[in-house]
């Protein structure tokens, strides 16, 4: 169980920093500059911690639910499956529903996907290497 809240904790923490990085950098800044007129002119950090460690511990527990039908032999490998998943899922999808509704330039779609793919592999080999079985 200890294993279980520390992935959680781990994994949500790592999520809003990466979400932080991949959203706030020079390059992201200019490929993501159409959301402007949309965006706050500053981000709750609270409530945002709060909602990332809210996620950690759905993923894990979603992961938890999952492993025993990940492809994979180890803990890590199966983190990499979810991570592969949570990409499907969460960024592409996105990046696919964004590019449809909003005149988004292809190279922030592009961007969204890669940025995103590094970031689920993290979170997922997070939870394959913490959580054990």
């Amino acid at each position: 169980m200890w294993q279980f809240i520390l992935a959680s904790l781990v994994s949500g923490l790592v999520f809003g920093v990466l979400d932080g990085l991949i959203n706030a950098n020079p390059l992201a800044r200019k490929l993501l500059g159409f959301y402007t007129p949309l965006a706050r002119k500053s981000v709750n950090l609270p409530v945002g911690l709060i909602l990332d460690l809210i996620y950690g511990f759905v993923m894990a527990g979603i992961f938890l639910l999952l492993y025993p039908s990940l492809p994979g032999g180890s803990g890590f490998l199966k983190g990499l499956s979810y991570g592969g998943i949570l990409w499907f899922f969460r960024v592409v999808m996105y990046a696919g529903s964004q590019w449809m509704i909003l005149e988004m330039p292809l190279s922030a779609v592009t961007y969204l996907i890669l940025a995103g793919g590094v970031e689920m592999a993290v979170l997922g080999m997070i939870y394959g290497l913490i959580i054990p079985f």
